[in-house]
Parts: C-alpha cells; sequence; structure tokens
C-alpha cells in the first residue's frame, strides 16, 4: 500500500475513534457527525444541533492527508494530542504539519513546516 493511502487509514482511524468516545443518547440535540472524502484526503468531526433557542455548531477536528504524502492538521479542538496519535500510528513527524502553527513558528515544533 503506497504511503498516501496508509496515511489516510491512520486518520480515518484517529478520526473515528475520536467521534465515538463522545458516544451519544439518540436524544440528544447535539449530533456529532463526520465528514471522510477519502478521495480528495478530507476528514472532519464536527457537532451540530439546537440546545433550546441556541444554536450550537463548529469543528472538533480538521485533518487533510494530501498528494505529496503530508497530512495537514488544520484543527484539533479536542484534547486528546491527535497530532501524537497519529504520529504513533505511523506517520512520521517529517510528514505531519501543525497547520494550526504559524508557518513562521512550525519550525520550532519538531513536526513538518510543509
Amino acid at each position: 500500500m503506497d504511503k498516501v493511502n496508509r496515511y489516510k487509514d491512520i486518520v480515518e482511524e484517529v478520526v473515528i475513534a475520536t467521534g465515538e468516545l463522545g458516544e451519544q443518547a439518540d436524544d440528544d440535540p447535539i449530533k456529532t457527525s463526520f465528514i471522510m472524502d477519502r478521495e480528495r484526503g478530507h476528514y472532519l468531526l464536527y457537532f451540530n444541533g439546537w440546545k433550546g433557542s441556541r444554536r450550537t455548531y463548529g469543528c472538533y477536528l480538521h485533518i487533510d492527508v494530501t498528494d505529496d504524502g503530508k497530512v495537514w492538521l488544520h484543527h484539533d479542538g479536542t484534547d486528546l494530542d491527535i497530532g501524537g496519535q497519529i504520529e504513533e500510528k505511523g506517520v512520521p513527524a517529517s510528514d505531519l504539519v501543525l497547520a494550526f502553527i504559524a508557518p513562521y513558528r512550525r519550525k520550532d515544533t519538531g513536526y513538518a513546516v510543509a
């Protein structure tokens, strides 16, 4: 299996496992949803719903796997160290970009700069 497909498998596994951590009751008005576009390498975990008269919507996790074999962690709204989990599952730090860090500071992270 080529590197890009292996990375997509790893990211899918992490996103699904993260989403399943917060098992929801059927009557919970806030739903967690997955968006996974394997062909284009886009993976999102978000919440959506209404709590009384207040709309609740947002992103927990946004990751892209690019054709050049980089995993871009755009947003990690969890306290689970998603980057560390991805690295533990086999994506080397040299292929993992912490996209939420300013480009000029990425060299100090120990991860890829782009």
